[in-house]
């Protein structure tokens, strides 16, 4: 089964690389692409990367771990971004904050759940202050949030993938 997960592994950076022409100058963009697929970028993944692009391994994990976008453990299907910029702060996004690590059993200091499904993370500012605080879940940015609030989404998520897990059951 490891073998084949490898496989699949290095045919996805293969067709990655080849989308990118194998152009050392678009290494960031062939990591967005990876990350995208994978939800993040596993280190077996930047080695192929190097070597496909022919720079060197160490020039990939820096670019890696220097952008914040970049993430080296897996990260949930949904990845929650809490602003903790002065509005956020002061409007209420660490009660916030706590409440979604409460209501998706974050423990021992980790950022994403056990079932795989959330990544809780705090960010400098979302850039939409005047809405505070503001939570942004994958890419949609939801505005004026409460705990009774970010609760009430939390459901709708957890519905919709009781709803698809049913699905895939039942076609099965």
């Amino acid at each position: 089964m490891l073998a084949a997960a490898a496989v699949e592994m290095h045919e996805l950076v293969s067709r990655i690389l080849a989308r990118h022409k194998k152009d050392p100058s678009s290494l960031i963009p062939v990591l967005q692409d990876l990350q995208d697929e994978l939800r993040y970028l596993p280190k077996d993944c930047l080695t192929m990367v190097a070597h496909g692009l022919g720079i060197s391994p160490a020039t990939v994990y820096g670019v890696a771990t220097f952008y914040a976008q970049f993430s080296l453990e897996p990260k949930g299907k949904y990845v929650i971004r809490i602003c903790d910029g002065t509005a956020c702060h002061v409007r209420g996004s660490s009660p916030l904050y706590q409440a979604i690590c409460k209501r998706v059993q974050l423990e021992d200091g980790r950022a994403t759940s056990a079932n795989g499904l959330f990544t809780v993370e705090t960010v400098a500012c979302l850039g939409a202050c005047v809405l505070a605080p503001v939570a942004m879940i994958n890419d949609k940015v939801y505005g004026q949030m409460t705990p009774e609030a970010i609760n009430i989404i939390l459901d709708e998520l957890e519905k919709e993938e009781e709803a698809s897990d049913h699905i895939c059951k039942t076609a099965s």
